[in-house]
């Protein structure tokens, strides 16, 4: 089935769209004559999160025109709402996610506020380890601790033991610190061409292949993005580090899985193997941890010139926290985001999904998409790049919405039920419609069930 929208805007409206236009060399005439861009918000925030998610998604889409040579794309902002917000609606056998694990969340400081995010097993034993608590602490135990600390000092001790914290900042706090400032100069989606190649015909013999080296939200919607579209998409995750089953399925959408310990010679090789027929490498690790392998952007671009990297990060690459981790909840905490969608102007809130990870997923995905069409046509080492917090910055630079829209009473109409190999699975259908392909192929697979290889024509 194919969304509707209700009413049809005019696209150049969506702010988002306009500005990424000039960026992917997409003709306004062609988005206004090849894009039906629905008019409604479904994403009830104090922010402009549904123009940020209907213009992400609306420049994937139309990238994936241009490339697929379509006729028509559809964003219905309904259809759009169901699949930011699947990790809360998704169902596997009538049971949904239990969502954030009980030593992640907001917690009170003694002057103020700190989020945490222990979801991963290797994450709550860094958190653990940074304050000093055993393995058996309990939500209470660690509030009561973190009560008597400051928030800059608790976020710095657990970011500094490689765990996820943010000490929970103003928008205007934000702004003044030295990250916000560097990320200033770093575009909210980069497509450059860093050396020559030749250019690489496309064949209709020969799907696209991607190799997907992330994890979590953004990375992997990007690459479901890709899968949707035909391209085939092998994921590959260190047997050693489990995805959490119900993220996996939430985005292992048209993907396969496969698993190989880098730190093995022979498993290395076999990824360097896959990279050397492969036309795009999607990885959201921090470069250092990527060097070791030989799958930082310069040593790619010697030993695979035609292969387009694009990669994403949650701070940019730039300023003092280049190099650290982060999730969608910890930026919006430290950004002011978490502030901006409180309840009460004192206990801080979040966005009505994990939009910042989608819509980031969304950009890099349509810079992949342009990437692999200006190949084609004139070649080129490409390199594409999008981060959590230039997304995160363009949503803040809109200030207030001025209406928070309203979420959809029955969301049944967007989802699609299908027995898998995980059960039952019901999710949301894919966040826009190219002609009349609006359906993933294939859904529910297992994390890490099939082999280190390229699927034949």
């Amino acid at each position: 089935m194919t969304s509707t929208p209700e009413s049809i805007i005019p696209c150049l409206s969506n702010r988002l769209l306009a500005q990424l236009l000039p960026v992917l060399d997409i003709d306004p005439a062609y988005a206004q004559a090849h894009l039906l861009l629905g008019q409604g918000n479904a994403l009830p925030s104090n922010l402009h999160v549904n123009e940020l998610a209907c213009g992400a998604v609306a420049a994937a889409a139309l990238a994936a025109a241009q490339w697929r040579r379509a006729q028509r794309t559809v964003v219905d902002p309904r259809q759009v709402s169901v699949a930011f917000r699947n990790d809360q609606l998704q169902t596997i056998d009538g049971q949904k996610s239990t969502g954030f694990a009980p030593l992640s969340g907001f917690f009170t400081t003694s002057d103020g506020w700190v989020r945490l995010h222990a979801n991963y097993p290797h994450h709550r034993q860094r958190l653990l380890a940074a304050l000093g608590l055993s393995e058996n602490t309990d939500r209470q135990q660690l509030a009561r601790l973190l009560e008597q600390g400051k928030a800059a000092d608790i976020a710095e001790s657990v970011t500094a033991a490689n765990g996820i914290a943010a000490q929970v900042r103003t928008a205007a706090q934000w702004r003044d610190t030295e990250q916000a400032k560097a990320a200033r100069a770093v575009p909210m989606l980069a497509i450059n061409n860093v050396a020559k190649s030749n250019a690489v015909p496309s064949s209709a013999q020969q799907r696209v292949r991607v190799l997907d080296m992330t994890r979590v939200i953004a990375g992997p919607v990007a690459t479901r993005t890709l899968g949707y579209l035909g391209c085939d998409v092998l994921r590959v995750d260190n047997p050693a580090m489990p995805e959490l089953p119900f993220q996996h399925i939430d985005t292992g959408a048209d993907k396969r899985s496969a698993l190989l310990d880098l730190r093995a010679p022979e498993a290395l090789h076999r990824l360097h193997e896959l990279l050397a027929t492969a036309d795009v490498l999607v990885t959201g690790y921090r470069p250092d941890a990527l060097a070791a392998f030989g799958l930082d952007s310069t040593t790619l671009a010697e030993r695979y010139p035609s292969l387009i990297h694009a990669s994403l990060s949650a701070w940019t690459d730039s300023g003092p926290w280049g190099q650290r981790r982060g999730f969608d909840s910890i930026v919006q905490a430290a950004t002011g985001i978490g502030m901006l969608e409180s309840k009460d102007g004192s206990t801080p809130g979040a966005l009505p999904a994990q939009a910042l990870d989608h819509a980031t997923g969304y950009l890099l995905a349509a810079g992949i998409l342009r990437a692999l069409k200006w190949r084609r046509e004139q070649g080129g080492t490409w390199r594409v790049a999008a981060h959590l917090l230039t997304t995160a910055h363009w949503l803040l630079d809109q200030g207030a919405a001025p209406e928070r829209g309203q979420a959809l009473a029955d969301v049944s109409p967007w989802q699609t039920s299908t027995p898998t190999a995980s059960g039952i699975v019901i999710q949301s259908r894919p966040a826009f419609a190219l002609d009349n392909h609006a359906n993933f192929s294939r859904v529910g697979a297992l994390w890490g069930s099939d082999d280190a290889t390229w699927q034949t024509a």
